[in-house]
């Protein structure tokens, strides 16, 4: 750089964004939609435009004017970077405002798990219900609404790659059923005296106690962030699912969020295709477009090839009906509920994308972790702006949400 700069030559900008992006910091990114951050980054802030003296450029104008520091000494640039505002908003970072809301908001979650944790009080000193009797009555409410026949699955032929599926839900669902009903049977005889206490009974309690999922539940369950409450909710529709699609066969709009392992649907439905229009299954994918429904009594009929899909969630940006695009979300609007997803397996070679930000579908609002647990398949979004605002926003799809 400093050498191009001297000698009056071309300042290889292409080079240096591959340099950092890619090969010094980009080569320590493991995430792939992290590493597209970087590099969006470093394609909207290296360029010659920073030096352009008859457009001025700035970084960002949200709240002061971040601009590059003119040539100078050591002093001078120094004194710029004191001149920095000690707190920037969302904005400079590209981000959209409601950003710093869910911050807070994750961080008075974590503040308060923790004070939850640290309680060691029994209650019921002021007359009202005790803990143990708390837990106790809790326990009962889960049992009763906890389904009581077992789902099982026939079938003359053999199984379609969406039976199997449904076969593999069905084991981990009533795994999972007999866990729970076990786990809270044994801690109301522990409440009660009849049995000791051990550790994961008394984990069990506290966290029924705190209107948490508790941590053995939670090993077999799908991924969640959702408390307690809502998770029954969540627990309770899972079983109706499986129950029609036990029952009427495969639905015409599939609730994705409720699969404990909702990649083995979409694979199960390009096998499907593949299948039926005799493609190569290494030389297939998955396509997404937003259709208009958002109830399953408009939804005409099944599709041949793929499905529709509820319960997604858009964070980021807003998707708008009647444009069919994306757009700016809205002040304190943070999540927004999806209109039903088209999931349609196609011939990669005929897939041409033109205008449709790749958008990463995961789990929970907490994304992906380190190990890259949480990502479950790309999305197509359509948009009308340039892809580095969606990417700087932060746009993702989630299968939840955490209320």
């Amino acid at each position: 750089w400093q050498k191009c700069f001297d000698m009056q030559e071309i300042i290889p900008w292409e080079t240096l964004r591959y340099l950092i992006g890619e090969a010094m910091y980009g080569g320590r990114v493991t995430d792939n939609y992290d590493r597209r951050i970087l590099t969006t980054y470093l394609e909207e802030y290296q360029g010659d435009f920073l030096f352009d003296e008859s457009v001025k450029f700035f970084f960002s104008t949200s709240g002061y004017d971040y601009e590059c520091p003119k040539e100078g000494n050591l002093a001078q640039y120094q004194q710029s970077i004191v001149a920095l505002p000690m707190n920037q908003p969302p904005a400079v970072f590209g981000l959209h405002s409601n950003a710093e809301i869910n911050y807070f908001m994750i961080s008075a979650k974590e503040i308060y798990a923790g004070l939850m944790a640290m309680q060691t009080g029994t209650g019921g000193e002021g007359g009202g219900m005790s803990r143990e009797a708390y837990i106790e009555k809790t326990a009962t409410d889960i049992q009763k609404q906890i389904p009581s026949g077992e789902i099982k699955f026939y079938s003359e032929n053999v199984p379609t790659p969406l039976e199997v599926v449904l076969v593999q839900e069905i084991e981990r669902y009533q795994k999972l059923v007999k866990q729970m009903v076990a786990g809270l049977k044994d801690l109301k005889k522990a409440l009660k005296g009849e049995i000791g206490m051990n550790q994961a009974l008394d984990d069990l309690g506290t966290s029924i106690f705190n209107g948490m999922l508790p941590g053995a539940w939670a090993k077999i369950a799908p991924q969640t962030e959702k408390p307690l409450g809502s998770w029954m909710e969540h627990f309770l529709r899972r079983h109706a699912q499986y129950v029609d699609w036990n029952t009427n066969g495969d639905p015409a709009v599939f609730w994705l969020s409720g699969l404990h392992v909702p990649e083995s649907l979409l694979s199960a439905l390009v096998q499907a295709s593949c299948r039926r229009r005799k493609w190569a299954l290494d030389k297939s994918m998955l396509y997404t477009k937003v259709s208009n429904y958002t109830d399953r009594e408009h939804v005409p009929r099944k599709l041949l090839d793929g499905t529709y899909v509820e319960g997604l969630y858009l964070e980021g940006a807003r998707w708008d009906m009647e444009d069919g695009c994306l757009k700016r979300q809205r002040p304190k609007e943070l999540i927004q509920l999806m209109p039903y997803v088209e999931i349609i397996p196609v011939e990669a070679n005929r897939l041409k994308l033109r205008n449709e930000l790749p958008t990463p579908v995961y789990i929970t609002q907490l994304r992906r972790n380190a190990m890259g647990v949480g990502l479950v398949f790309e999305a197509n979004l359509s948009t009308k702006e340039h892809f580095s605002l969606w990417v700087l926003q932060g746009v993702a799809m989630m299968l939840n949400d955490c209320s």
